[in-house]
């Protein structure tokens, strides 16, 4: 069931498996077992239903059964929103859990249902092909790599897994409430629709994700926020996720405007250099006449100068053959 590209990733690396216990997180949890992959669980418990401690202390307690570590955070949000601070909360957690144990893949229990609700409300907003495809298998992140191993099964084959082999899962209630956005387009669209005409939805992501690689920009953080995107057709596209990065939100003529020399709201510095792009904060500190002529000699736009000095950025390092021939190339 696995496939066979995220086995690799995952056997060359310390892995992290984002748990709750239902279906997906459950099927995902014993598949990884049974594929000899090493990995540890992280759980958040929003004690929002009456199963959530239970949920909680079964996942501690199945950890300690196979012998892997369970980390556990539990909170209590508002209503208003919930969805946006549940997932802020749950990536924070797993960012911080991943940094300080040094875990370097993030295990998501996504599945086609997933991916196909994600593409059918993104299609509803009016999207392009960026925003429809959502979920990628393997994504580089910043601090970790994301792992779906299990993208391109549907759920009720999980359920069926599950079911065969009497493996334990809980059922969160709250999937089946049309108070939720997402569950609108479970319920009422996509996973009739899956049902039916799975095989040709996984044959449709597949053309769509060789068409969304060749359009992916490429950007690569360097130290602190100074970043480099790889001017080619996409840059653009790689401009203004840096810029998001850096608390601003581009305008169509911002984006029009963005691939020569200039400052972007008056807090974003941008230079070009053959076929790179210089991102940074927009600064105006003096500089030593040693740190100006070091950036002259490696040719570093005048815009972008202020920014590595203020960060003792050391020019020496900067090999703009390799910055885009490396594997920790973010490509969003």
């Amino acid at each position: 069931m696995i496939s066979k590209n995220c086995l690799t990733h995952l056997k060359n690396g310390k892995n992290l498996l984002a748990f709750s216990y239902g279906v997906d997180s459950a099927a995902l949890f014993y598949l990884l077992e049974e594929s000899g992959i090493k990995f540890d669980i992280a759980i958040i418990n929003y004690n929002t239903r009456e199963n959530s401690t239970v949920e909680a202390t079964s996942a501690k307690n199945l950890a300690y059964k196979f012998n892997k570590k369970c980390f556990l955070k539990s909170v209590k949000l508002q209503n208003k929103n919930f969805e946006s601070e549940a997932r802020k909360i749950r990536y924070d957690f797993f960012k911080e859990i991943c940094i300080n144990e040094k875990y370097t893949n993030l295990i998501l229990a996504h599945q086609l249902n997933d991916m196909f609700e994600w593409f059918l409300m993104q299609f509803s907003k009016g999207a392009g092909l960026n925003e429809l495809i959502g979920m990628q298998e393997i994504e580089k992140k910043e601090y970790y790599t994301l792992i779906r191993p299990i993208l391109n099964i549907q759920k009720d084959e999980l359920n069926k897994y599950l079911d065969k082999n009497n493996y334990k899962y809980f059922v969160d209630e709250s999937n089946f409430s049309d108070k939720y956005t997402r569950n609108h387009f479970r319920l009422e669209f996509s996973n009739q629709f899956i049902k039916q005409y799975s095989n040709g939805v996984k044959k449709s992501f597949e053309f769509l994700n060789q068409d969304y690689n060749q359009l992916k920009p490429k950007y690569k953080k360097i130290k602190d926020d100074f970043y480099l995107v790889y001017n080619d057709k996409n840059a653009i596209r790689g401009i203004d996720k840096v810029c998001k990065k850096l608390g601003v939100l581009m305008s169509q003529n911002q984006r029009l405007a963005a691939l020569k020399d200039g400052v972007i709201s008056g807090k974003i510095a941008i230079g070009i250099k053959d076929d790179i792009v210089f991102i940074s904060p927009f600064v105006k500190d003096a500089m030593d006449k040693k740190f100006k002529e070091k950036c002259r000699k490696a040719l570093i736009p005048k815009l972008i100068r202020p920014y590595l000095f203020q960060i003792n950025f050391e020019i020496e390092k900067l090999n703009y053959n390799k910055i885009f021939d490396t594997t920790d190339v973010i490509a969003v």
